[in-house]
């Protein structure tokens, strides 16, 4: 067993360690001749979390009455989506359906068009940020790609800030939000964070409630894409950001996104966005030089189907029934195959869709590299930096969701051979 300084491979004799390494690369030989062809790349939801919706697309037929509210779901209109979608969508938020803007399917295509804003037109008056030279922000990280990715097209420098047990380092957050006017926003995923599964303390929402940025135009970019995607039956809250900054005395500083992505249909459910009123006339004089109005028939057939609050907790406790068992399993998996070694860690989330997971220094992109070798694919290596950068080349976003039980089971059954294979060899390797 690793003692609480060194692991069990730093612990072993050299002849014990070239020993454990062949008795590995064998298994490895082992895993190859299976021909194996297994998916963990992306955190999608499975088969069976896909069809608890199908219900869904009998909600709006030739005999619904395309009227919502007053309003037409058939016709132009409405451009700040129907009455019921920015209703159910401020209940999963939790804030006031005035503030909501209902549109598309993806919560990434609205920040994406709150930073084309920003870059092109300029927040609360200030000069567009393609005007202003040098652009900042800030990405905690281990993180969510997709995020970096938006701000890195538009030629925005990312600038990684570390990720805590209980959200980003805010003393650093702090220290370059003040003092640096170049930094015009910060990503977050306050609950189940993308990879690490965490949820932001409140002491951390009330930091970032109280901030007070150098840049007039600098704005928290909150994507609470997790908000009621808990799947241990005991939800952990997140205190609401809004009433936070409310509380501070605060004004203009959150956008907040949301989608049902992973409630009903990736890629076919609605999207949402919110801000304080005053940000909110802004962003949406932007929306309306792109469109007249959004697509209509998902949004009644969400409100429909969903209805309310309570009915989107249904919804989720159905898809916990089906991740939890997942999630069971990677930490039997990695427990089993890994604690004692003292190789590696990883977090335990509560909620979302990833577990995040390091090993020893220098050993994510020869993992994740022999791991599709061997017919696993695993998120890129490096892909929960900026740039694709991990500085110390150790974190792994592992995503479990996707997988039958089955295969997940047998795809970390090679995710742990490989952990130990690489680590050994680091360890030779350091001897040499």
């Amino acid at each position: 067993m690793a003692t609480a300084d060194k692991n069990a491979y730093q612990l072993m004799t050299t002849a014990e360690l070239d020993a454990t390494i062949s008795e590995l690369e064998r298994k490895v030989d082992d895993i190859a001749a299976q021909g194996l062809k297994l998916d963990m790349a992306r955190g999608k939801p499975s088969p069976e979390q896909v069809a608890l919706s199908r219900p869904m697309l009998d909600m709006v037929t030739s005999e619904t009455v395309l009227v919502d509210e007053g309003m037409p779901v058939d016709n132009y209109g409405v451009p700040d989506g129907l009455p019921s979608a920015r209703r159910l969508a401020a209940q999963i938020l939790g804030v006031d359906p005035a503030n909501v803007v209902v549109n598309g399917s993806s919560s990434l295509n609205l920040m994406h068009d709150a930073i084309t804003n920003a870059y092109v037109r300029g927040i609360a008056g200030c000069k567009p940020w393609s005007q202003q030279g040098t652009v900042k922000f800030l990405c905690p990280s281990p993180g969510y790609d997709r995020h970096f990715a938006v701000s890195a097209s538009f030629g925005i420098e990312n600038v990684p800030v570390p990720m805590r047990a209980d959200g980003p380092d805010m003393d650093e957050v702090v220290r370059l939000v003040e003092s640096d006017p170049q930094v015009k926003g910060i990503w977050c995923v306050p609950k189940y964070a993308n990879p690490t599964g965490v949820v932001y303390s409140d002491e951390v929402v009330r930091r970032f409630a109280t901030l007070k940025p150098a840049a007039p135009d600098f704005r928290i970019f909150w994507d609470n894409a997790y908000a009621v995607h808990g799947f241990t039956g005991e939800d952990e809250p997140l205190l609401n950001i809004f009433d936070a900054i409310g509380e501070a005395g605060g004004g203009n500083l959150v956008y907040e996104f949301g989608s049902t992505a992973k409630v009903t249909f990736p890629s076919s459910g609605i999207a949402f966005i919110t801000a304080s009123p005053i940000d909110m006339v802004d962003l949406r004089s932007a929306f309306a030089i792109e469109r007249v109005s959004p697509e209509k028939f998902s949004q009644l057939a969400h409100a429909l189907f969903l209805k309310d609050l309570d009915g989107v907790k249904a919804q989720m406790a159905r898809h916990a029934a089906i991740v939890r068992p997942r999630f069971e399993l990677v930490e039997r998996k990695l427990t089993e195959g890994l604690a004692e070694l003292g190789i590696a860690s990883w977090t335990h989330p509560k909620g979302g869709y990833f577990v995040s997971f390091d090993g020893p220094e220098g050993s994510a992109k020869k993992t994740v590299g022999l791991m599709k070798e061997l017919g696993v694919i695993m998120t890129g290596a490096g892909a929960t930096w900026p740039y694709g950068v991990d500085p110390h080349d150790t974190n792994i976003r592992i995503a479990p969701t996707y997988p039958s039980l089955d295969e997940l089971g047998a795809a970390l059954d090679v995710f742990v051979v490989v952990v130990q294979l690489v680590a050994a060899r680091l360890e030779r390797a350091s001897r040499a």
